[in-house]
């Protein structure tokens, strides 16, 4: 759990910092008219309006995450995110150019020209964060010997008790495990899973998918991606954004 949590705390960070960087460029460049405004208050507003977007932004991401697959989709969820992010955030920076960098609020007929300055950095930084976003997996390892086996094969229903796990598969809020005497559905997060999946040799391949490293059978490969035969002929795929961790650490 700890791993997960450092990892979203880690893409939040990212994106702050992005935003700062981005709100440093465009007031230094004095972007879309605002270079007559004097400094620290074009500082203030463009540093404050990047990071009022970072945040929207930010929830905005997770709850596309929740519904497309960005590995295999990103240009899907950058238009996506870039929709829903910018209206609100067009609304904003109406409200605050005038009030922060012209001591009057502009009028409502003026709210149309922000759109297409707002949607443009929008997209930019959807682009920056979801491609610099591509991490490395999370990776399980084999307990010591004679060390405790790993906490989640308690999690394995009845009929799977004893059983070897293969792969543990995200599908909405639960989790379908796979192992040599069959699969079964548990009520369980993956993000919450990888935690106690730590003692089984293994790695996240995917968003929604642990493989067990010794139950892979073979390695397919074409247009850019890769899919991983494992034992029981499972199909489990391969994102890309894991694709150079995992060939990196030898999987294949």
């Amino acid at each position: 759990m700890q791993a997960v949590f450092n990892g979203k705390a880690r893409d939040f960070l990212r994106g702050l910092i992005v935003a700062v960087v981005a709100g440093l460029f465009l007031t230094l460049s004095g972007a879309f008219g605002t270079g007559a405004a004097p400094f620290w208050p074009r500082l203030a507003y463009w540093i404050g309006l990047m990071l009022a977007g970072s945040l929207w932004g930010h929830i905005c991401g997770a709850w596309t995450a929740r519904r497309i697959d960005v590995d295999t989709r990103p240009w899907t969820a950058i238009a996506i995110e870039t929709l829903i992010i910018s209206g609100p955030l067009t609304l904003l920076v109406w409200a605050v150019t005038g009030s922060m960098l012209e001591g009057a609020m502009r009028p409502l007929a003026h709210l149309p020209y922000f759109l297409f300055p707002v949607t443009l950095i929008t997209a930019l930084l959807c682009v920056l964060n979801v491609f610099l976003g591509r991490e490395r997996p999370v990776e399980t390892h084999a307990s010591a010997p004679g060390a405790a086996p790993a906490r989640f094969l308690k999690r394995l229903p009845a009929k799977l008790r004893g059983a070897r796990l293969i792969a543990v598969q995200a599908e909405d809020h639960y989790l379908r495990l796979h192992t040599d005497r069959g699969s079964d559905l548990i009520l369980m997060r993956l993000a919450d899973a990888l935690s106690e999946l730590e003692g089984l040799e293994g790695a996240q391949t995917h968003r929604s998918w642990w493989v067990a490293r010794d139950a892979v059978a073979a390695v397919a490969r074409g247009d850019g991606r890769a899919a991983l035969t494992l034992n029981g002929d499972i199909i489990a795929p391969v994102s890309r954004r894991y694709a150079r961790a995992l060939r990196e650490a030898g999987w294949w």
